[in-house]
């Protein structure tokens, strides 16, 4: 019995597929994700194909994106030459591998524009105040955004969870607040 005949692995593994569309990531780059991160042994990229009914190409591009995001990894089997696969399985861990390559791919070049386009209007007279006035407040806004995730990336994991723990009563600490 593979793991994908269990009913909720198998529901598991089909709703990660589903919110991978939701988030941007391919349903098949999701789903091996998911069967993955629920399989307590190494997995092939054939077994991956059997168990989930997708081409190899389609497997094999899935696995591509999720080393590159550094949340599975390929680990060798004693006794067998084929590449087996697993997933990083603490959630902190893969959240902040997860959160710092889409930083990297997506914000960091759109406040590397963002800088450019900012500096040229700037200097460009002729161009609208509403739109320099625009893309400078977004581009301080998205810095500052950027600014703080780095801060706070670079907190001990015992500190995120406080923090996230602490909620919204965290405000109260900010002077003037109503928290």
């Amino acid at each position: 019995m593979s793991l994908f005949d269990h009913p909720d692995a198998k529901a598991f593994i089909l709703h990660w597929g589903e919110m991978g569309v939701h988030w941007g990531v391919n349903r098949s780059v999701a789903q091996v994700h998911a069967l993955l991160y629920l399989s307590a042994l190494p997995i092939t990229a054939e077994d991956i194909c059997d168990t989930l009914g997708l081409a190899r190409s389609n497997v094999s591009t899935a696995l591509k994106e999720l080393q590159s995001y550094s949340i599975i990894r390929r680990v060798h089997v004693e006794g067998d030459r084929r590449d087996h696969f697993v997933a990083e399985t603490d959630l902190w861990e893969m959240l902040m591998r997860i959160s710092s390559e889409r930083k990297r791919r997506e914000i960091d070049p759109t406040i590397q524009l963002l800088a450019e386009l900012s500096a040229r209007l700037g200097e460009d007279k002729t161009a609208p105040p509403h739109l320099r006035e625009r893309v400078m407040r977004m581009h301080e806004f998205i810095g500052t955004l950027s600014g703080w995730y780095d801060q706070v990336r670079g907190l001990p994991k015992p500190t995120l969870v406080a923090l996230m723990k602490m909620g919204a009563r965290v405000a109260r600490f900010i002077p003037g607040s109503k928290g």
